[in-house]
């Protein structure tokens, strides 16, 4: 069996790791992505607007899945407190 020319491999992982928009954004609605950030507006180096961001993008059926998930974990974890 021919070994493959490494730009042979290059063009193949590249293949494989083609993704289009409409896959991308199956992929985060199916599984919830968190974006973190924070924004500094400023003139003449003085803070005038500090904004810490917090993004969740996800389905609301992810959503409510992993609401469920929470409540459940906290419900476990105050009744062995109560036992």
């Amino acid at each position: 069996m021919p070994s493959k020319s490494p730009s042979a491999t290059r063009q193949l992982a590249a293949r494989e790791k083609d993704i289009t928009v409409l896959d991308l954004l199956d992929r985060i609605l199916n599984k919830g992505v968190i974006l973190y950030g924070d924004l500094t507006l400023s003139v003449a180096n003085v803070d005038l607007v500090y904004l810490s961001l917090k993004v969740l993008l996800t389905s609301i059926e992810k959503a409510e899945e992993m609401r469920r998930a929470g409540t459940e974990r906290y419900l476990q974890t105050t009744g062995d407190r109560e036992a």
